[in-house]
């Protein structure tokens, strides 16, 4: 991780922590070391706020926090978040039929573009991760 993030703080240490888990670290790092003095402040606040601050409150599991971001994520049609939520899902012990169930649930609510895509990207991310979709 670069130099540029070494001692930024308890809070940024407390978000790395979560973020590397649920994301996977060589992602993280990539993300830090890629930061250049225009983009190293959001890098900053999305790991000390969102990770450290969010998603390491103790009322939600990690789990529901994953179901949440790719309901979310679909409706706002941000597909680059989605990917790497689908992998962070997985991670936080998400089903093939949950992911599947929660872009069903959006389809209804969202509308079916934002779901179709989201269906093409979780599956992209579902082979890429060797997980079996088949039912």
């Amino acid at each position: 991780m670069t130099d540029h993030f070494k001692n930024a703080g308890e809070q940024f240490e407390k978000g790395l922590i979560v973020r590397q888990s649920v994301l996977g670290e060589a992602y993280v790092n990539q993300s830090l070391d890629a930061a250049t003095g225009f983009t190293m402040d959001i890098q900053k606040l999305a790991t000390e706020y969102c990770w450290g601050e969010i998603w390491s409150r103790p009322g939600l599991d990690r789990k529901s926090r994953s179901m949440i971001n790719l309901a979310m994520i679909t409706a706002l049609n941000r597909p680059h978040e989605l990917k790497i939520h689908v992998r962070g899902a997985l991670n936080n012990g998400l089903t093939v039929q949950e992911i599947k169930e929660i872009l069903l649930q959006t389809a209804i609510y969202v509308g079916l573009p934002a779901a179709l895509e989201s269906f093409r990207i979780a599956a992209s991310v579902l082979d890429e991760a060797g997980v079996t979709t088949d039912e």
